[in-house]
């Protein structure tokens, strides 16, 4: 193996080096799967009906379920032969990207069909979404970097309103 090798291999990004730490992490999967019991539970409830629209939304929701385990969970899917490599692709995407499809996801049943069932069971599937939204904003600044930031500002500010009256810099 070729020493120039070594540099390359450890430059490319892992699903580890999107900033989120090891519990939010598993906050966000744990959310995802509540939010596929949910739509799980709530879709075949919402299809037991007569209106074709609920059971269109009920479908939605399930095929919600579905993708939400898939993604997030692939070893409930561990029969289906595809579901590691979607898992994989899954792990991939950027933590916006997540939020913006889970979010989507989430609001066409309720767009579809608006009730109780499918609002309040798209609800943590949403959250989910909401989660890897926050998690894409990136960490919190600290204090210090803060403060420097501001008496930076107030710095150049005065400045400009000395330069904007004609005082001598």
């Amino acid at each position: 193996m070729n020493t120039e090798e070594k540099p390359a291999e450890s430059t490319k990004p892992t699903p580890e080096d999107d900033g989120m730490t090891w519990w939010y992490r598993w906050l966000c999967k744990i959310a995802g799967v509540l939010g596929g019991i949910s739509c799980a539970v709530s879709g075949v409830w919402n299809c037991v009906t007569v209106n074709p629209l609920n059971i269109a939304a009920g479908v939605w929701m399930v095929l919600n379920a579905f993708v939400l385990f898939l993604c997030e969970v692939p070893f409930c899917c561990q029969f289906i032969e595809f579901a590691n490599a979607i898992a994989a692709r899954a792990d991939k995407f950027k933590p916006w990207q997540k939020a913006f499809f889970y979010c989507g996801m989430a609001l066409f049943p309720v767009f579809l069909s608006f009730s109780f069932t499918t609002l309040f069971g798209n609800g943590i599937a949403f959250a989910t979404g909401v989660l890897y939204g926050l998690a894409s904003l990136g960490k919190k600044g600290d204090a210090v970097t803060y403060a420097r930031l501001q008496h930076q500002k107030q710095g150049d500010e005065e400045r400009m309103t000395e330069t904007a009256n004609g005082a001598p810099e």
